[in-house]
């Protein structure tokens, strides 16, 4: 049986294909507040400007490519169990050919009722108001923004309690509840973070080998590491 390698994906390993990190140093996002365009309440006072707003990220998404990091990521189910659980809503994962993939936080194309979050739909064009399902109800990206509940958390965090090694790559661990699931891994599970300014982990009890690269350098390391390990 192989052994299960469960990685926690943010923002910078997308950075390297191309799509811009969620928030930068001044805490606005393109230009804009994220409470304007990244809550409820935002889409509820101006929704016109969030639809748009992800209209833009949606049209990126097409104009980028999965990197090398995602690859390699996508090329080590041949030796492990892979099991990605991602922060970020783009498909580069999907696309570099990962086959278990759980997203926290939304996918970028998909949309959801606003009344309804089950309610999911496949969406690849731009959203607009007036744009509903097949009973007439708008719909919105299928997003988690900041005040909603992480849907996935529960699964993500039975995951996390198997993995038999757990990577970090390309986030700052500071966005909650994501940056929590490394306290479900077993205490004797080793830790591999892959960040070119990795933060602290205070009070892990794991095993920890930081690797402070960029994310398609340091999945290369992570891989001819784990296969010293033995699978």
């Amino acid at each position: 049986m192989k052994k299960k390698l469960v990685v926690l994906t943010g923002a910078g390993i997308s950075a390297e294909s191309g799509i811009k990190t969620f928030r930068d140093s001044n805490g606005l996002w393109e230009g804009h507040n994220v409470m304007e365009v990244a809550t409820p309440e935002g889409f509820h006072k101006n929704p016109e400007l969030v639809l748009d707003f992800y209209n833009q990220r949606r049209r990126q998404l097409f104009e980028v490519q999965p990197n090398l990091g995602h690859q390699i990521l996508a090329q080590m189910e041949h030796d492990f169990d892979v099991q990605i659980i991602t922060q970020n809503v783009d498909d580069l994962h999907e696309r570099a050919g990962s086959t278990n993939v759980l997203h926290l936080h939304g996918e970028l194309l998909k949309v959801r009722a606003i009344n309804n979050e089950n309610n999911i739909l496949d969406w690849k064009t731009d959203l607009l108001l007036g744009d509903t399902d097949s009973s007439g109800n708008q719909l919105r990206p299928h997003i988690v923004w900041f005040g909603e509940a992480v849907p996935a958390l529960d699964e993500a965090i039975e995951i996390t309690a198997t993995a038999d090694y757990f990577a970090v790559i390309g986030t700052s661990l500071q966005v909650y509840p994501a940056a929590g699931l490394i306290d479900f891994t077993s205490k004797n599970t080793p830790v591999f973070y892959i960040d070119p300014k990795p933060a602290s982990i205070p009070n892990l009890r794991n095993p920890l080998e930081l690797i402070p690269m960029n994310a398609s350098d340091g999945v290369l390391i992570l891989r001819n590491k784990l296969l010293q390990y033995g699978l």
